[in-house]
């Protein structure tokens, strides 16, 4: 959908976009005085709480690190408090433009009203997103269209919605009618399935009422009849061996280790024999070196991911292979690191 915002919540976005990559730019110096103070990630220890100590020592008297630090604060709350404000700001605009993509369309939403949040997920700020997200009514558009194409896409380095897609091109030639997707949230990842698989029904499952009536918009606006569930991944109460492709981008890391577990036993329940499971998302600490990996964890600890850890130290391959999955693969596309891909089929 095409819009504009109006002049002051536009002008907040581009602030803290202008922010963000100048606190981004503070790393190289930071950096060196990190390696001027011998830290390397040959020197740092194994345990993670031990080397996030260490660090800390290290860059005490840093004013770049200290200056990254604070500014990343500032727009990791502040960012989604302005996207809100700016949604509020052209609400009388936007709201009947949305609520007429909502009203008509192939596409369907199934609400469970009867729905209890796992714990995990109950009442948590993912991303310091205030109220998490279901905090707004609109917060599927919110996220979706303000943060994600206004913020994140100008300070994530690389293409984030290419990369979507770029992940399925890792899959092997094989028909695909039917195709069930983990943690559809607003949209963007239903979207490059729906362009790399034109002929296939789509059913995407996401627990947040406001992010699938995001979805369901997108999919209206477009003639797309996809059919939105609002379920837990983990247990999605859909029939099994039903689908040919069970796939999630970026949905593993808000999932403590068990429920990621979980995910991977429901994605063998719902394929179908010879079907097959893809699921990308961050980069294993294991891939990282240690260096590499303190600053996701540090990343992660300020930017309200309070499950990142046990998810990128969880072996997400053997956790498919426990599942019941065979032929597992895993690996990023083009040999990147992020995203990491894990893929494995149904016997």
């Amino acid at each position: 959908m095409d819009f504009v915002l109006r002049q002051k919540g536009r002008a907040s976005m581009d602030f803290l976009v202008s922010l963000a990559r100048a606190a981004g730019g503070l790393a190289p110096r930071w950096q060196a005085e990190l390696a001027a103070a011998g830290v390397t990630a040959a020197t740092l220890p194994e345990d993670l709480e031990a080397r996030h100590a260490e660090v800390e020592r290290a860059l005490a008297g840093s004013d770049a690190f200290a200056t990254a630090a604070l500014v990343g604060e500032f727009a990791s709350v502040e960012h989604g408090r302005a996207a809100v404000a700016a949604y509020d700001e052209s609400k009388d605009v936007l709201e009947p433009r949305l609520q007429a993509l909502e009203a008509t369309g192939p596409a369907c939403l199934e609400e469970d009203p009867d729905l209890v949040p796992p714990d995990y997920w109950d009442g948590v700020w993912f991303h310091r997103t205030t109220g998490g997200w279901n905090g707004h009514p609109e917060m599927g558009f919110i996220h979706g269209e303000l943060i994600h194409r206004h913020y994140v896409a100008r300070t994530f380095p690389g293409d984030i919605f290419a990369q979507r897609a770029s992940v399925l091109a890792l899959l092997p030639p094989r028909p695909v009618r039917d195709i069930c997707e983990l943690g559809t949230s607003s949209g963007h990842y239903t979207v490059a399935l729906q362009r790399t698989f034109p002929e296939a029904r789509i059913t995407g499952v996401e627990l947040s009422l406001p992010m699938l009536r995001q979805a369901l918009r997108v999919a209206n606006e477009n003639g797309w009849p996809w059919r939105l569930v609002q379920a837990p991944a983990e247990a999605t109460g859909l029939p099994g061996a039903s689908f040919d492709l069970v796939t999630s981008y970026i949905l593993l890391h808000e999932l403590p280790a068990e429920a990621c577990r979980a995910v991977w036993r429901e994605a063998f329940r719902l394929c179908r024999p010879g079907g097959m499971v893809l699921m990308s998302d961050v980069t294993p600490y294991r891939v990282l070196d240690r260096l590499g990996a303190w600053r996701a964890d540090w990343l992660a600890k300020r930017g309200g991911e309070p499950w990142w850890r046990e998810s990128a130290t969880l072996d997400q391959a053997e956790a498919a292979r426990e599942a019941g999955f065979v032929d597992v693969r895993e690996g990023g596309p083009g040999g990147a690191a992020y995203p990491w891909v894990t893929q494995g089929v149904k016997p």
